[in-house]
């Protein structure tokens, strides 16, 4: 019998790593739009463990922003129910950006960019110098991740800044990873082996 690590395609493997990002995240906003905030930061934490769960079993893994995001929507999905306050939820995504950008920068600074331990085998073929670009590159859009939403959060009605959220946030890093191809192909990117889109999906700001 195959192992069903590996049963999963690269293909379909992707688009489960995405339904796995941006599932949660869908819940909470149409739980929001049609029970309200309490049960919708409800399903928002149930789902976001039933997602851990899958990748774990699926894929044969949890990746380290998904762990993240994770404990994060629990502690202040938690605070948010007891508190009847949303700018708990509001604040979780600032606190995500902030802290892989403080990672990567730090790697950057010791020599390492970390993003070369987790997506090595998506990357074949990059060299060191594109390691280092691509780990400045995202370091410096989760900055502007984060003061995006700090500003969003503060002059944004919550309904304005979950579909922006939702929506915004997924587009903005779709087209950022794609823009930073070229730059990759510069630096010894091998198109023509195997891109797995699940290693390369973790690149993305996590959704939750």
């Amino acid at each position: 019998m195959a192992d069903t690590k590996h049963a999963v395609s690269p293909a379909h493997s992707g688009t489960l790593s995405l339904a796995l990002d941006f599932g949660p995240l869908l819940v909470f906003f149409l739980g929001y739009k049609f029970l309200g905030m309490i049960v919708g930061t409800g399903a928002f934490m149930a789902a976001i463990v039933v997602a851990v769960i899958v990748s774990k079993w699926k894929l044969g893994k949890v990746s380290p922003m998904l762990w993240l995001s994770a404990a994060l929507v629990l502690f202040f999905g938690g605070l948010t129910i007891y508190f009847h306050d949303q700018s708990f939820i509001q604040i979780k995504p600032t606190i995500i950006y902030s802290f892989f950008a403080l990672m990567l920068f730090g790697g950057l600074l010791r020599g390492k960019p970390l993003l070369k331990y987790l997506l090595q085998a998506a990357y074949d073929g990059l060299s060191e110098t594109g390691w280092r670009k691509l780990s400045r590159n995202w370091a410096i859009f989760f900055v502007a991740m984060a003061i995006a939403n700090e500003v969003m959060r503060r002059t944004m009605s919550f309904d304005s800044w979950l579909a922006v959220k939702v929506w915004g946030v997924t587009i903005v890093s779709v087209v950022f990873a794609a823009a930073n191809i070229p730059m990759l192909m510069r630096h010894g990117l091998n198109l023509g082996d195997k891109l797995d889109s699940d290693e390369i999906g973790g690149t993305s700001p996590p959704q939750g």
